[in-house]
């Protein structure tokens, strides 16, 4: 039996993605393998999609949350946090299935030391959802389009078929980005880190920028973002290509959805007619909020971002000396 939520409207930004129950456990001090660690484990509603909407909207972006759910307990509460962060949804709503989580092991430095992906819902059920009126008419109605790659390969193709407007991508996984190999050439922006190059295009997670550059632009993408934790971001569009060092963050907290909230904000400047550059600076500014807050998404003040954008230097192209 399928229910589907049918309030959507025309609007700025469609996320079409993960939105599931995140849990992340974290010693009390340093992690040992194979051992019980005490710590604390938190639970909150993310995704992909879903945290880089929520910095959207921090942004002053309206957007709307096409996904799938169970009819479960875990249903119920991401659907109360999508209404708490003010997004408008087109999701369909599987009463006989069980919502996706995602369970993750977190370093006393709250680097990911193991996760675990429970999201069968996202392989079987997107493609039906994204069928009907809901769904489709919010990707349609969308100024811009942002997905991930949690739903399957046939999915996103459907995706990019309805969408009128620019479509932006974040890759969620090494295991999932390939899914984007066919359509690469469609994305309007395609956001990862450098593990996820690597599965993406076959080269070394440590390759020079310019050759990465190069690589990625071969294979047809006309714009990208690939992030390195604290080391420099690389990204290119058109013929300028450039590293941005992130600032330093004293604490850092979790970082689960830093690259979501540089994604999210990042579009939000996009659709606001930002130069690339700019955009990648608030993303990363969006970023360096998120590292310093336990839950999987931050709502942050204006203040707040002001603050950390004026640390995020100007970018560097990469062919300039170091």
């Amino acid at each position: 039996m399928v229910r589907a939520n049918r309030r959507y409207a025309v609007i700025g930004l469609c996320g079409v993605g993960g939105a599931h129950v995140d849990r992340r456990g974290r010693p009390d001090g340093a992690f040992i393998a194979g051992a019980s660690n005490p710590g604390t484990m938190r639970e909150d509603a993310g995704g992909g999609v879903f945290n880089a909407l929520r910095a959207a909207v921090s942004r002053g972006t309206d957007a709307t949350l096409g996904s799938v759910r169970g009819g479960d307990g875990a249903g119920e509460f991401i659907a109360y946090a999508v209404k708490a962060a003010g997004i408008a949804e087109a999701t369909a709503v599987f009463l006989d299935r069980r919502s996706a989580s995602y369970t993750a092991i977190l370093d006393e430095r709250g680097d990911v030391v193991a996760a675990l992906a429970d999201m069968s819902i996202y392989e079987t059920c997107f493609g039906r959802a994204l069928k009907r009126k809901a769904a489709g008419g919010a990707i349609a109605n969308a100024a811009a389009v942002m997905i991930d790659a949690n739903p399957p390969a046939e999915a996103i193709a459907m995706i990019l078929d309805l969408a009128r407007g620019p479509v932006h991508a974040i890759a969620v996984s090494p295991a999932k980005v390939v899914r984007y190999s066919p359509a690469l050439p469609r994305l309007a922006t395609l956001f990862m880190n450098r593990r996820e190059m690597a599965a993406l295009t076959g080269r070394p997670a440590d390759a020079p920028s310019a050759a990465m550059v190069a690589v990625l632009r071969g294979l047809g993408l006309a714009r990208a973002v690939v992030t390195d934790g604290p080391r420099p971001v690389v990204a290119f569009d058109g013929e300028a290509a450039f590293t941005l060092t992130p600032p330093e963050t004293r604490t850092v907290a979790d970082v689960t959805g830093a690259g979501d909230a540089l994604a999210g904000a990042c579009v939000a400047a996009l659709m606001r007619g930002a130069a690339f550059a700019d955009a990648v600076r608030e993303g990363v500014a969006a970023s360096v909020l998120k590292l310093a807050s336990a839950h999987a998404a931050e709502r942050f003040a204006d203040t707040a971002f002001t603050d950390a954008l004026a640390r995020v230097p100007s970018p560097l192209s990469i062919t300039d000396p170091a």
